[in-house]
Parts: structure tokens; C-alpha cells; sequence
């Protein structure tokens, strides 16, 4: 920028508008293009904030290809650029087809210097805010990794964390309890790579997704014709993990006759596989996690007294997700970015009802629920921004929040009444404005607000 000026690229045929706009917009460092070779060249060059861009040009100037071409280049090299499309040729289907191909805004010939001036100023400053964004959310990911991969701005998930970094030099066991989706095992994975173990192998297994007249020889190995269909001698989990961890979540499920075998390991240190008769001695950390009531089992005599109190030499206590305030927001922009990345380039980030949805709801499945509704909304996402409806939160979060934040329902408001005037008025702009009370610049400004150009 010279002198501190945005650039604005000005794409235009007509040399006495160029010579116009040039004059008129000194706020700006302005940079002329006559057709698409040129428009391109001062993209890469240049790198302005925003273009704005006839669609009517050379060889095409009474129509709109050309343009059109333009902008799909423009998008392709540089997407975060703000374009504003002017046109003179069926100013509305061309204008609406510009806007699905990614331009910002758009203007009708014969140009307004004022009105254009005003749009050119919002697509800075709405350009400058996303660039702010995107840094803080690239600062914010960085600086908010706890356990290598556990990403967390809550303190109460930072309290697990420095725990758990404080238990994993020793060889006690550990007992993680928390909800479904709360992250137990990337925290048990987080433990492992925290450890003196973190060269051996990491096994996880899940006791309530084996069938149990099964989990036993997973847990323990068999040898060669222990039972029908024991083809060769094989490893156990826990003999896998020798100096490593063994990860078993869901470990109530494990039933009665098998609590007893795992006992003698954690007391003995030693297996015997199924049809073996040879002890083996294993160097095996035992991590344990479930979503269930231990203590009531041991009640009911669902589970062993004994056994839990080797298990739970140390208990830890996972937060649910609404525990945890600000991270379902910091998850979700991780995610989103993830995900996009591979499954849908052109979303950028989440529209404000979308962050408003994600912030009120109390996600019942934790992080996997809002990784799996994140991952959804970018699949399904037609706009650059992922909305409260590509989130299916939209009723959710409305109802949820209408009597404690007068704001996001009075958003929500707004939009209804915006798309029924719309839908009244057929689209057009001065009628929706007329039926809806405001003026034509309100009415603009509320359809960037919230996202409802199309």
C-alpha cells in the first residue's frame, strides 16, 4: 500500500470512466485494467483489497461473459478478494449469477461515485476484519494445544491437562470419567505420548463394541487350538501393549468372570492366555475410561470393589463440552477449517446466527456431535459462510436462547421478515424495502448482515 492507501483495482473499458473513477476515489491506490490480461496481471502483481469489475468487456461488451470469466479467474487465484460487479445488461440475472460465482456486491450502470464509493469502503473494511480474523483464529489454534492434539481454551479442560502431564511419568493406573464424545481417548493418547512409554505401543479397545465370549481372547491372546476356529497362537491386547498403554474405554462393560482375570493382571503383572498353561510377564500401563457410574455398579455387584480401586488409582474427571465455555466456538472453527480444506474450498468460516447457534447449544454428544455437524455443515454449505440452518441448530438454538439473548432473537426476527418480504415482493429490492419499512440502503446492509444476498 502506498502511504498507507487499500488498493482498489478498477476493471473498466471506458477510458473516460476510468479517468472518473480514478479522480473520485483518492482514498484509495487505484489501479486501471481495460480487460482480462491486464485485470489478472495486477491481481498477482498488486494484490488488491477489492476490484470492481464490468462485466460488460471486450470482445464481449454487450453482454457478460467476458466478465463472468473474469471473475471466475479472479475467485480461482485470489478468492479472498472483494468484487463488486457493475452491469448494464440485465442488471438483476447477471448480478444474482455473479454473486453464486463469489463476487461481494454489485452496482447497476450508469455508476453512482457515491453509492459505489460506499460499497467499495464496506468491502475494505469487511476484507480487513476477515484478514484480522483469520491471524487470530491461526494465533488462537496455536496457542490453545494442550497434550499435543487436545485443543482448549477452558480452564477446566487445562486443569485435565496439567494433570494428567503430572501422573504420566509415574506407572499408576489411571481412570478417566466423563460423558460419551468428551475426548477420553485423545486424552489417554495424550497421556501416552507424555510418558517414558511414548516409544512403545499405544492399543486402544473398546469392551462394550466386543461381543463378550470374545473380549476375553482379545484382552488376553490364545494359543493354537484353545478353542474351534484357533487356527495359530495369538496376542492379546494387553501382551500388544507390553512398555506401552493399554486404553480400555468402557471398561464397566467388561463382565464379572473377566474382572477377575484382569485383577490378577494389574496384581501379578503376569497372563496366562486362553488353553496356555505358561504365565507370561507384561510391562503394560493400564488407562481406563467410561461414561457409566462405577460406584453405583459396585452397589448392585455389577462390578469388583477391588478391581476399581486398582483401576482408579488415580481419577480424573473429563468436563462435558457446555462445561467448557468458549471451546465449542474454538472447536467448531478448527473443524471447519479441517474439513474444508479437503471437502468444500469455498467455505470460509460461520455467519454470526451460526456462531450464535453454536455458542447457546449444549451439545447432549459432546465433541463428536459438533465435529460430525460441523463436518455435515461444510459438506452441505452453498454460500461462503456455514449458517445456524447448515448446522440444523436453527431451531434449536432459537428457542433455546429467546429468553435469555433479546439479541439473537430479534436476528432471528429479522430474518424471517426479510424473507417473507422478499418472497412477497418477488425479489425486488425497492418493493421488500417499501414493505418492510426502510430504506434501500438498510435493506442492503441487513442482507450482508445476515448473509441473504442469494
Amino acid at each position: 500500500m502506498a502511504g498507507g492507501k487499500p488498493r482498489l483495482l478498477i476493471v473498466e473499458d471506458d477510458e473516460g470512466l476510468q479517468a472518473q473513477l480514478k479522480w473520485a476515489y483518492d482514498d484509495y491506490e487505484v489501479i486501471i485494467a481495460g480487460n482480462r490480461d491486464q485485470a489478472l496481471a495486477a491481481l498477482r502483481s498488486e494484490e488488491p483489497a477489492v476490484v470492481t469489475l464490468d462485466l460488460g468487456l471486450p470482445p464481449d461488451p454487450d453482454g457478460t461473459s467476458e466478465g463472468l470469466a473474469v471473475l471466475d479467474a479472479i475467485m480461482a487465484m485470489k478468492p479472498d478478494t472483494k468484487v463488486v460487479v457493475a452491469s448494464g445488461h440485465g442488471a438483476r440475472e447477471s448480478a444474482l449469477q455473479a454473486i453464486e460465482r463469489g463476487a461481494y456486491d454489485f452496482y447497476q450502470k450508469p455508476v453512482d461515485i457515491e453509492k459505489l464509493g460506499l460499497i467499495v469502503g464496506r468491502a475494505v473494511k469487511l476484507g480487513q476484519i476477515e484478514k484480522e480474523n483469520r491471524r487470530l483464529s491461526a494465533k488462537v489454534g496455536e496457542e490453545k494445544t494442550v497434550l499435543g492434539n487436545m485443543i482448549t481454551a477452558a480452564p477446566e479442560m487445562a486443569k485435565v491437562a496439567r494433570t494428567i502431564e503430572r501422573v504420566a511419568s509415574t506407572n499408576i493406573s489411571v481412570m478417566l470419567l466423563g460423558a460419551s464424545g468428551t475426548g477420553k481417548e485423545l486424552l489417554a493418547r495424550g497421556l501416552h505420548e507424555a510418558s517414558d512409554r511414548r516409544s512403545g505401543a499405544f492399543i486402544a479397545i473398546n469392551c462394550a463394541a466386543i461381543p463378550e465370549n470374545l473380549l476375553e481372547s482379545e484382552l488376553f491372546g490364545h494359543e493354537k487350538g484353545a478353542f474351534t476356529g484357533a487356527v495359530k497362537t495369538t496376542e492379546g491386547k494387553i501382551e500388544m501393549a507390553n512398555g506401552g498403554t493399554l486404553f480400555l474405554d468402557e471398561v464397566g462393560d467388561i463382565p464379572l468372570t473377566l474382572q477377575v482375570k484382569l485383577l490378577r493382571f494389574l496384581q501379578e503383572r503376569v497372563i496366562e492366555r486362553i488353553g496356555g498353561r505358561k504365565e507370561i510377564a507384561v510391562n503394560t500401563r493400564i488407562v481406563c475410561a467410561t461414561h457409566q457410574n462405577l460406584e453405583e455398579m459396585i452397589g448392585v455387584g455389577a462390578f469388583r470393589e477391588d478391581l476399581f480401586y486398582r483401576l482408579a488409582e488415580v481419577v480424573i474427571r473429563v468436563p462435558s463440552l457446555a462445561e467448557r465455555p468458549g471451546d465449542s466456538i474454538l472447536l467448531a472453527k478448527h473443524f471447519l477449517t479441517r474439513f474444508a480444506r479437503d471437502m468444500n474450498p469455498q467455505v470460509k468460516g460461520f455467519a454470526p446466527d451460526a456462531l450464535a447457534a453454536i455458542d447457546n447449544w449444549q451439545w447432549p454428544g459432546n465433541v463428536r456431535e459438533l465435529e460430525n455437524r460441523v463436518k455435515r455443515a461444510v459438506i452441505m454449505a452453498e454460500s461462503k459462510l456455514v449458517g445456524a440452518g447448515d448446522l440444523d441448530l436453527a431451531e434449536e438454538s432459537e428457542n433455546e436462547s429467546l429468553a435469555l439473548n433479546l439479541k439473537h432473537a430479534r436476528e432471528a426476527a429479522d430474518r424471517r421478515m426479510i424473507r417473507q418480504a422478499m418472497a412477497r415482493s418477488q425479489g425486488n429490492i425497492s418493493m421488500t424495502a417499501k414493505l418492510l419499512g426502510i430504506s434501500r440502503p438498510t435493506l442492503y446492509d441487513l442482507l450482508k448482515q445476515y448473509d441473504l444476498q442469494d
